[in-house]
């Protein structure tokens, strides 16, 4: 089975907005709007990896360092298993714009998310912003929050 550590950025305006990144040439997700992030590479830190894929996805400045970390999910979907990594930051410099792996970039009120957003992400970011830490999905169904 292949496993995954992935790591996302919610990038959270003052109004309480968040950044999201249509999906576009990449394998999981075309077409999709998502948060910015992605694969952690070897020896990376998680939160440097979140970093550097808003940087390569939305053309955002983040500290690492200054990057809090709101939660964690576990997955099982067919032959991948992985842990997603989320991170929010109110802080960046630069505009927002695509770049790589995305076609468009938009801001969206957490409880107004597009039609066509990743299926897990409108549930999933609801409870990490309501400080729910952690949750599991096994082949696409919601098991309950621990």
């Amino acid at each position: 089975m292949t496993f995954h550590l992935v790591a996302w950025l919610v990038a959270q305006s003052p109004d309480g907005r968040v950044l999201l990144a249509r999906r576009s040439g990449v394998s999981y997700g075309e077409g999709l709007w998502g948060l910015p992030g992605g694969h952690v590479e070897p020896r990376e830190m998680l939160a440097q990896a979140a970093a550097r894929e808003t940087a390569e996805e939305v053309g955002l400045t983040v500290d690492p360092g200054e990057l809090q970390p709101i939660g964690v999910s576990r997955y099982v979907d067919g032959g991948t298993e992985g842990a997603d990594f989320f991170f929010r930051t109110a802080q960046w410099d630069g505009e927002a714009h695509p770049r790589s792996e995305c076609s468009e970039v938009g801001w969206f009120a957490p409880d107004q998310l597009p039609h066509d957003t990743l299926p897990w992400l409108p549930g999933l970011l609801t409870r990490l912003l309501a400080g729910e830490w952690y949750s599991e999905t096994l082949d696409h169904e919601a098991l309950p929050t621990l």
